[in-house]
């Protein structure tokens, strides 16, 4: 490779520009998709079932053509070439080995295709092999091996072929949860290893925090949210972003903003806005608010010396969750969960709880929007 092919590689950042995808009967499954993926990326598109994130990985296979929109790689408009010119490869749920081939031939398939020196191939086999940990298993066939290890060849015959860009698509659905976990640490383990700009496609949020280094947060076709894992679950764009990243998921309180008083009244009565909160709000023309909070931030105590939220209400259930717990504490008819804390009540006894002020999360009720300007 001369000097000038590194350098395109090396700058050959994934581009996605106002991409948009509508299937018959009018279906919009992707809309003004536009992202820049640095290389090298793990990125992870995350969101519910139907939110078009698999529609983006195949327009970059090419298995699907965008409607409108372009796709780059480096100097490369993706969507313009065939699949076999794009230097992608990718990864299925369902594994897409070949049954009457030996995981060997399995791995060599790609290489074998593009005539590549007998001695390289089985150089390749060796290394990518031993790199998955699967070099003992070069002569069975694909029925005679697990679920894991059937994934694991999955991977190698993608990575034996050194392309520009892996795809990912919910690779770890089939699995079990303990298979689940290994996996993702050997795709995470794989990919700094390899350091190749990598599009993961899931619904599972553990997997998409563990294994991304961005986020892109997606629903009903459209980005709600990019960023780093830590950033989109602490400072959520939205209250979709707020509901859907999280296990339990984010409390979200409906509240009408009395600025006068400086409260944020709900069905079951007020709650008065800590000091930072009240200068969020200080501003806003409009009522209605949504009061965000995070199940473990919510304590028995202020855990802090900074001013918090208060909320009273009475436990409606306890779940005993091995080493931690999960309280469900009625808030004048909202719901709210507390998580890893003994509030000190049981179920159906009074209870106060504490937030501070600085992990109080409002959103706009018009639109949904944080309403912040760390947004991000």
């Amino acid at each position: 490779m001369n000097a000038g092919a590194r350098l395109d590689q090396a700058m050959a950042d994934l581009v996605f520009s106002h991409v948009r995808k509508c299937f018959p009967g009018g279906v919009v499954a992707v809309e003004d998709f536009t992202l820049t993926v640095p290389n090298p990326t793990m990125v992870v598109l995350v969101g519910p079932s139907g939110c078009g994130k698999t529609t983006v990985l195949r327009m970059v296979a090419g298995l699907e053509q965008p409607d409108a929109g372009e796709i780059h790689l480096g100097a490369a408009r993706l969507d313009t070439l065939p699949p076999r010119q794009r230097d992608i490869a990718m990864v299925f749920q369902s594994y897409a080995l070949y049954p009457h081939m030996t995981v060997a031939e399995n791995l060599s398939f790609g290489l074998r295709l593009r005539r590549v020196a007998r001695e390289r191939i089985a150089e390749r086999v060796g290394e990518v092999a031993r790199t998955l940990e699967i070099d003992e298993l070069l002569a069975r066939k694909p029925g005679e091996l697990s679920g894991g290890q059937r994934q694991r060849v999955a991977l190698g015959r993608a990575i034996i072929r050194e392309p520009r860009v892996f795809l990912f698509d919910e690779p770890l659905s089939n699995l079990d949860a303990r298979l689940r976990a290994e996996m993702r640490a050997s795709i995470k383990r794989l990919y700094r290893r390899l350091r190749v700009t990598s599009i993961y496609v899931t619904h599972d949020q553990v997997e998409a925090m563990t294994i991304g280094e961005m986020l892109v947060v997606m629903n009903r076709g459209r980005i709600h949210q990019v960023g780093t894992p830590e950033t989109c679950y602490r400072l959520p764009a939205d209250t979709f972003v707020a509901s859907f990243l999280g296990a339990p998921a984010m409390n979200l309180i409906e509240a009408r903003w009395d600025a006068a008083a400086g409260v944020m009244r709900h069905a079951g009565g007020a709650i008065e806005a800590p000091p930072a909160v009240r200068a969020r709000l200080g501003g806003y023309r409009r009522e209605r608010v949504v009061i965000g909070v995070r199940p473990e931030d919510v304590g028995a105590r202020p855990e802090t010396e900074e001013p918090t939220l208060r909320l009273e209400g009475r436990v409606a259930l306890l779940e005993l969750l091995g080493g931690e717990m999960l309280t469900h504490v009625d808030v004048g008819g909202a719901a709210l969960v507390a998580r890893g804390k003994n509030l000190g009540a049981g179920e159906g006894e009074a209870a106060t709880v504490y937030v501070p002020e600085s992990r109080v999360h409002v959103f706009s009720a018009e639109d949904g929007r944080r309403m912040d300007a760390a947004a991000g």
